[in-house]
């Protein structure tokens, strides 16, 4: 019985992610599958960017959350200082950040971080800050 209203509530949160998400002034949804980014802004498809997820063998987590933390110009303390500009932590160390690795945009190249353009990450970037980090949401699913 337990087992079964775990699933039950489990089930239930999941339906209402869109309506939570949707609700947010602004919304940074990754599709793993098509390696696309779609930024929703006050309620409307605003932009549409390729985008680099995990690699084989490496993750990139599913999910919801808000913007945690931001940092104009970071470098991975993971990662050999390797470049991450307009970093949006939302989950530990996993970030939407800028590339240098343009020409990888659009399949699967990353360590598990969301990759963008930088130009397309700057944009994101100012957007939340314009909106805070607490109306900020990024959806990652399949």
């Amino acid at each position: 019985m337990n087992r079964f209203f775990v699933t039950l509530v489990g089930v239930c949160l999941l339906s209402l992610l869109p309506v939570v998400t949707a609700a947010a002034p602004l919304v940074a949804k990754v599709d793993i599958s098509s390696q696309t980014m779609t930024v929703i802004h006050n309620g409307k498809v605003a932009y549409q960017w390729p985008v680099s997820t995990a690699r084989s063998g490496k993750w990139t987590p599913r999910g919801a959350w808000s913007a945690k933390w931001l940092s104009r110009h970071h470098k991975s303390s993971l990662y050999n200082n390797a470049p991450m500009p307009f970093s949006i932590f939302f989950n530990g160390n996993y970030a939407i950040h800028g590339t240098n690795q343009i020409s990888r945009l659009g399949r699967p190249a990353s360590a598990g971080c969301v990759r963008l353009h930088p130009d397309h990450a700057a944009v994101l970037f100012r957007l939340t800050q314009q909106v805070g980090k607490s109306n900020m949401r990024v959806v990652i699913q399949n």
